[in-house]
C-alpha cells in the first residue's frame, strides 16, 4: 500500500462523522483514509479522546494524519488528543489540526490526499476550504 495522509473527521455526532467520512471518501476516488470519530464512547453525543485515538491509528497510512472537527469542544478534544500524544508518545503519526470547516474541509483534503500530497498540502487545501463561498455575490 502507498503511504498517504490520512483523514480523521471528530465530530458531537457519530451519525455526522460518518455521513462526513462517507462524502469524504468518494470525493476522494476511494482512495483517501478517512476515519470517523463521532459522539462519545457509549455512542452518545459527545467527543473522545479514545475515539479519536483509535481513528488516527485507523488513518495513519505513514505520511500523517489530518484532523478536522465539528465546533467548540470537539476542536478541544482534538487539541488534547494532539498534546497528549505528543507527551506521552503514544502514537507515532505526525497529527495536525485544520481550521476547517468539516464538511467542505474534509472534501478538499481527502481529494488532495488522494493525489499523494503531502500533509502540509493536505492542510492547506482544507483550510482554504474555509473561504469558498455557496452563493455569487448576489447573495441568492
Amino acid at each position: 500500500m502507498t503511504s498517504m495522509v490520512g483523514i480523521v473527521l471528530i465530530s458531537h455526532s457519530r451519525t455526522l462523522a460518518e455521513g462526513v467520512a462517507e462524502l469524504a471518501r468518494a470525493m476522494g476516488v476511494g482512495k483517501a483514509v478517512v476515519e470517523p470519530a463521532g459522539g462519545d464512547a457509549s455512542g452518545g453525543l459527545g467527543t473522545s479522546i479514545d475515539l479519536v485515538e483509535r481513528a488516527v491509528t485507523a488513518a495513519d497510512g505513514g505520511d500523517g494524519v489530518l484532523l478536522l472537527a465539528d465546533l467548540g469542544s470537539s476542536v478541544l478534544t482534538a487539541r488534547t488528543f494532539i498534546e497528549d500524544a505528543e507527551d506521552e508518545e503514544t502514537v507515532t503519526a505526525v497529527v495536525r489540526l485544520a481550521d476547517a470547516p468539516l464538511v467542505e474541509g474534509a472534501v478538499a483534503a481527502a481529494s488532495m490526499a488522494a493525489t499523494g500530497a503531502d500533509l502540509d498540502t493536505v492542510h492547506a487545501a482544507a483550510e482554504s476550504a474555509r473561504d469558498l463561498r455557496k452563493l455569487g455575490s448576489g447573495g441568492r
